[in-house]
């Protein structure tokens, strides 16, 4: 053993002058004594088994190692000033990481996280994620350099203008339930982009994430060159995470892997790979400019990712997507399970922190499964994941244990999430109308506010006017302001579309987000006479916005 200096460095053996210097502590017979009985000690311990008298050889080796430890510190090298050291040997098994090791780890750690942001930041000179261009063969291109690592595992596709995310945590909450290893593709992320690629619920690790980037970058630029040189572009930004969560899912390796689409379905990226069943959340407007301005053509593109002879687990739909999904499924020879038809929730009461249902599947009926997220959409989503994976292990009803141990342990980051109490705090990722009205639904319910303020920005290229007439029943007084991208509309212009749709003395602004939640909290409290658990402060409009709200309140992982 060693001692320690205040610092947690270690010292060599050997007791100090008043001065610091060292001073022999024992003759050369004390050192030879402290020799012969380590060396007895270890050979104790690598004595065959049948060599030892004691019963078992659990309690010969436990006997040999206590022997071996009063050896030691009954040597010269273990006697000197200090008392406690007796008592560090004993303990040291159960000790952690000494000060020195955990410093070294978080410098590791750190220059890891650096090195994944310049990764980060590089790929982001791309074409960004929403630029959708109309082919899959880059993508595949890379993959083939590969060795085609997507085709390693089966996989469950996920695609829908809202609760794509949430629905793919239940997914993969549930796959891990019955044990299987996991990996989860998702967008946008809230705090890293490590939480895009997610093995066994956890983002990938720092140096997982590095090493994925090494192994993919020089085929993504050989990819590159050569679609340049045809006239083309080089990999989009969505498409470079595509091909990197495929390499880390083989490499990991997974047994199955949960894959969101970034945007539509059939020339999004993760198309590349064949799914075993094919979800569809509810299908809404919503990147019109990319997916087109009707409900047909929007559907005609999300159900661009059902495969031939997969199962396609569908929400409940407007008429016209029905339409389009039951023949694209019957194009493909897939089985169809409909919420509202095969599928249905038959019952959903309110409970602390969440909700409890009774979920329909054609394998038999859940009863009393308790889901910690707000909102009946929630509980649509739920049925969705139920029957995905049902479908996933071959239609028949899962262990309810495992159902009741996944859904209780799901969580939704930024999706009517609590991060604050005293005001209350709730943050949404909601975007568009449709989430809009999801989440108004959701608050009505499962809370009974009586003056709730909003803090709202949305992005430049969505329907702002829908979002806010979508909250306005919602909210007492909104607080105008915008996330940190170039992509938010300029506050100015969202407080005017919010003055026509609130009136000019329900709506505030504040350039900068912890501004805007000051704000609105003193609106929220400042009657006397509210009881304060009655009143709070909602951020919405954005997913940017939302975890820029998590951050500020301390809530820095997803």
């Amino acid at each position: 053993m060693s001692e320690r200096t205040n610092d947690g460095e270690p010292t060599p053996e050997g007791e100090r002058t008043p001065e610091g210097e060292r001073s022999p502590r024992d003759p050369a017979e004390a050192e030879r004594e402290a020799r012969e009985r380590i060396a007895a000690f270890m050979a104790a311990a690598d004595a065959p088994d049948d060599e030892a008298a004691a019963p078992t050889a659990e309690e010969r080796a436990e006997d040999e190692h206590e022997a071996g430890l009063k050896a030691l510190l009954s040597s010269p090298l273990f006697t000197g000033p200090d008392p406690d050291v007796a008592e560090e040997v004993l303990h040291e098994e159960d000790a952690g990481p000494t000060e020195a090791q955990q410093r070294a780890g978080a410098v590791a750690h750190a220059q890891a996280e650096e090195e994944v942001r310049r990764i980060y930041q590089a790929i982001l000179t791309r074409a960004p994620e929403h630029d959708v261009q109309p082919s899959l063969q880059r993508v595949a291109d890379v993959l083939e350099l590969l060795g085609d690592p997507h085709k390693a595992y089966p996989l469950v596709h996920l695609t829908g203008t809202n609760g794509k995310t949430s629905t793919a945590r239940m997914v993969e909450r549930l796959l891990r339930e019955r044990g299987l290893r996991t990996g989860r593709f998702t967008s946008p992320h809230l705090h890293s982009v490590r939480e895009r690629i997610a093995l066994d619920g956890q983002p990938i690790s720092p140096e997982q994430f590095i090493a994925t980037w090494e192994d993919v970058a020089p085929y993504v630029e050989m990819v590159d060159a050569r679609s340049q040189a045809a006239g083309g572009p080089r990999l989009s930004f969505f498409e470079v995470f595509t091909v990197m969560a495929y390499a880390a899912f083989a490499d990991a390796p997974v047994d199955v892997a949960v894959v969101e689409v970034g945007m539509g379905g059939r020339w999004d990226a993760t198309n590349v790979a064949d799914g075993t069943v094919e979800v569809l959340t509810r299908i809404d407007r919503d990147h019109e400019r990319w997916l087109g301005h009707t409900l047909e053509e929007i559907a005609g593109e999300k159900v661009g990712i059902i495969t031939d002879r997969s199962t396609v687990i569908s929400a409940d739909q407007a008429e016209e997507v029905d339409a389009v999904i039951m023949s694209a499924a019957a194009q493909h020879g897939a089985r169809l399970l409909r919420d509202g038809q095969e599928l249905e929730v038959l019952d959903r009461q309110l409970g602390v922190g969440g909700q409890l249902l009774t979920l329909r599947t054609p394998a038999g009926v859940y009863q009393d499964v308790f889901v910690p997220l707000h909102g009946e959409h929630q509980a649509h989503n739920a049925l969705l994941a139920l029957a995905a994976v049902e479908a996933f292990f071959g239609g028949g009803a899962l262990d309810g244990g495992v159902v009741e141990q996944g859904f209780a342990n799901v969580d939704s980051p930024g999706r009517l999430e609590l991060v604050r109490r005293s005001p209350t705090v709730l943050v949404d990722a909601a975007h568009n109308p449709a989430g809009i009205e999801a989440l108004r639904a959701a608050v009505e319910e499962a809370f009974a506010f009586s003056h709730l303020v909003g803090v709202v920005g949305v992005m430049a290229d969505k329907d702002a006017e829908g979002v806010l007439a979508g909250l306005e029943p919602l909210l007492s007084e909104v607080v105008i302001t915008h996330a940190t991208t170039d992509r938010a509309m300029d506050v100015e212009e969202l407080a005017e579309i919010a003055v026509d749709v609130f009136g000019e003395d329900r709506v505030y602004v504040a350039e900068r987000l912890d501004d805007a939640i000051d704000k609105a909290a003193t609106l929220a409290e400042r009657d006397p006479d509210e009881v304060v658990t009655t009143t709070g402060v909602l951020v919405a409009g954005s997913v940017l916005l939302a975890a820029e709200a998590r951050a500020l309140m301390g809530k820095t992982s997803a």
